[in-house]
Protein backbone atom coordinates (compact mmCIF):
# COMPACT_ATOMS: atom_id res chain seq x y z
CA UNK A 1 0.00 0.00 0.00
CA UNK A 2 1.40 3.13 -1.08
CA UNK A 3 1.66 6.56 1.60
CA UNK A 4 -1.76 7.63 -1.04
CA UNK A 5 -3.62 4.31 -0.36
CA UNK A 6 -2.83 4.62 3.43
CA UNK A 7 -3.84 8.20 3.65
CA UNK A 8 -7.43 7.61 1.75
CA UNK A 9 -7.57 4.61 4.37
CA UNK A 10 -7.47 6.90 6.81
CA UNK A 11 -9.41 9.35 5.88
CA UNK A 12 -12.26 7.02 5.64
CA UNK A 13 -11.08 5.77 8.78
CA UNK A 14 -11.33 9.25 10.87
CA UNK A 15 -14.41 10.63 9.05
CA UNK A 16 -15.76 13.75 10.25
CA UNK A 17 -15.18 13.72 14.56
CA UNK A 18 -12.48 11.22 14.95
CA UNK A 19 -12.74 12.10 19.00
CA UNK A 20 -8.50 12.56 18.91
CA UNK A 21 -8.96 16.33 19.36
CA UNK A 22 -5.48 16.70 18.25
CA UNK A 23 -2.96 16.47 15.60
CA UNK A 24 -1.42 13.11 15.38
CA UNK A 25 1.63 12.84 12.90
CA UNK A 26 2.64 9.49 11.40
CA UNK A 27 5.97 9.89 9.65
CA UNK A 28 7.24 7.52 7.69
CA UNK A 29 10.53 8.50 7.07
CA UNK A 30 11.39 8.67 3.01
CA UNK A 31 8.07 7.43 2.08
CA UNK A 32 6.75 10.42 3.57
CA UNK A 33 3.59 11.68 6.31
CA UNK A 34 0.54 11.26 7.33
CA UNK A 35 -1.42 13.75 9.45
CA UNK A 36 -4.52 13.78 11.09
CA UNK A 37 -5.67 17.58 11.99
CA UNK A 38 -8.42 15.91 14.60
CA UNK A 39 -8.51 20.17 16.24
CA UNK A 40 -11.19 21.15 14.01
CA UNK A 41 -14.56 19.54 12.68
CA UNK A 42 -14.48 18.31 10.22
CA UNK A 43 -11.11 16.27 10.95
CA UNK A 44 -9.21 16.52 8.00
CA UNK A 45 -5.97 13.88 6.45
CA UNK A 46 -3.44 14.89 4.44
CA UNK A 47 0.04 14.32 3.58
CA UNK A 48 1.90 17.68 4.64
CA UNK A 49 4.55 17.77 7.12
CA UNK A 50 3.61 19.86 10.03
CA UNK A 51 3.77 20.37 13.67
CA UNK A 52 1.94 17.58 15.57
CA UNK A 53 0.88 17.02 19.59
CA UNK A 54 2.14 13.29 18.73
CA UNK A 55 4.37 11.74 16.23
CA UNK A 56 4.63 8.30 15.53
CA UNK A 57 7.57 7.36 13.97
CA UNK A 58 6.27 4.26 11.82
CA UNK A 59 7.27 2.06 8.46
CA UNK A 60 5.51 2.31 5.69
CA UNK A 61 4.61 -1.38 5.96
CA UNK A 62 3.75 -0.63 9.46
CA UNK A 63 1.74 1.86 8.68
CA UNK A 64 -0.37 -0.15 6.25
CA UNK A 65 -0.82 -3.15 8.30
CA UNK A 66 -2.08 -0.73 11.10
CA UNK A 67 -4.80 0.62 8.91
CA UNK A 68 -6.14 -2.53 7.53
CA UNK A 69 -5.89 -4.29 10.72
CA UNK A 70 -3.20 -6.81 10.64
CA UNK A 71 -1.75 -4.69 13.31
CA UNK A 72 -3.30 -3.97 16.47
CA UNK A 73 -2.01 -0.89 18.21
CA UNK A 74 -0.87 -1.71 21.45
CA UNK A 75 0.98 -5.05 20.49
CA UNK A 76 2.63 -2.94 17.91
CA UNK A 77 3.68 -0.11 20.42
CA UNK A 78 4.49 -3.06 22.72
CA UNK A 79 6.85 -5.11 19.94
CA UNK A 80 8.74 -2.19 18.84
CA UNK A 81 7.07 -1.96 15.57
CA UNK A 82 6.59 2.40 15.45
CA UNK A 83 7.49 4.80 18.50
CA UNK A 84 5.44 7.88 20.05
CA UNK A 85 6.84 11.07 20.49
CA UNK A 86 4.76 13.71 22.67
CA UNK A 87 1.32 13.71 23.60
CA UNK A 88 1.12 10.35 24.78
CA UNK A 89 -2.35 10.73 25.48
CA UNK A 90 -3.33 11.49 21.60
CA UNK A 91 -1.62 7.98 21.08
CA UNK A 92 -3.69 6.18 23.21
CA UNK A 93 -6.13 7.05 21.37
CA UNK A 94 -5.02 5.65 18.41
CA UNK A 95 -7.56 2.45 18.31
CA UNK A 96 -10.18 5.16 17.66
CA UNK A 97 -8.61 5.88 14.19
CA UNK A 98 -7.15 2.75 13.40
Amino acid sequence: MDMQAITEALRAKVGDDSGLGAVLKFDCGDDGVAVIDAKATPNTVSNEDREADCTVAITRENLAALVSGELNPMNGFMMGKFKVSGDMSVAMKLSRVV
